[in-house]
């Protein structure tokens, strides 16, 4: 399967489309066996490749006794990225997709999806805000567009998997120190491990909020401000969700303490 731009298929008429997407030179930001990420130039213009070249057997099987389902190729993202997009969700623009292959451990692929040039991951944006608290509006607001992209995935059969800020990215084109809070715009990344389904378990639910609460815990939000992100994601009165879920937002908290903890743990071995 094959889906590019007809500009590009002109670019590479007469050579194969996997080798010349393969062998793309760019600002390489991750790569692990079987997959990398680069940021490259095509035409005057920057996009992102994810590239998946087969995860082989070695890595099928640690993924497996891990207890985690591996990823085996781009398709995800791919479906990930279209089905966010009809949930009126807003995520990185797709530019092209293709795959090649049966064998699971062997299937290249890749996606290919436009740059977001004017924005910033929420975990840089409220890196400050313990020091330099930012103005009650636009922090209401962020907290409010989070819960209800959180709530939107999950209702929908969706679990991101890796639901931290950093993956979360806000449109700063109006200007970094003065976003309007009454026209924010939200974008949810990264989506190479996140699952489809027709609904979620209580379990995923709980992961991906714990991530989320995990990776805000140092910006200095208040009880207030946890509060108000309860009531947004059940879209019901506070009493209500805290009556009815308060063993599940303790198990939400549980859990995220134990990624940070654990977090602070590497921090301090990777400094001695």
């Amino acid at each position: 399967m094959l889906t590019l731009p007809n500009a590009w298929i002109e670019q590479f008429e007469g050579r194969d489309v996997f080798e010349q997407i393969f062998a793309l030179d760019g600002e390489v930001y991750r790569e692990q066996p079987g997959r990398k990420t680069l940021r490259f130039a095509f035409q005057g213009r920057h996009y992102f490749a994810k590239i998946h070249g087969g995860i082989g057997v070695k890595e099928m099987i640690k993924n497996l006794l891990q207890f985690r389902l591996p990823v085996l190729g781009a398709e995800n993202e791919w479906r990930a990225i279209q089905r966010l997009e009809q949930l009126g969700i807003n995520t990185t623009p797709l530019l092209g997709y293709g795959k090649r292959g049966r064998n699971p451990v062997q299937i290249q692929s890749f996606v290919i999806t436009e740059e977001l040039p004017h924005s910033e991951s929420l975990e840089d944006f409220c890196r400050d805000w313990s020091d330099s608290p930012p103005d009650h509006a636009l922090k209401r607001a962020l907290i409010t567009q989070v819960a209800e992209i959180a709530r939107t995935v999950h209702e929908h059969g969706l679990n991101h998997r890796d639901f931290y800020i950093c993956h979360l990215r806000l449109d700063i084109s109006s200007g970094m120190d003065c976003p309007d809070p009454r026209k924010l715009k939200i974008y949810l990344i990264d989506l190479h491990r996140m699952q489809i389904r027709r609904s979620i378990s209580r379990r995923s639910r709980l992961k991906d909020l714990a991530a989320l609460y995990f990776s805000s815990m140092d910006i200095g939000l208040t009880e207030r401000d946890l509060l108000r992100f309860v009531r947004v994601y059940r879209d019901q009165p506070l009493r209500k969700s805290l009556s009815k879920d308060r063993f599940f937002w303790w198990q939400v908290k549980r859990r995220a303490n134990a990624l940070h903890r654990k977090y602070q743990r590497k921090y301090a071995e990777a400094v001695r």
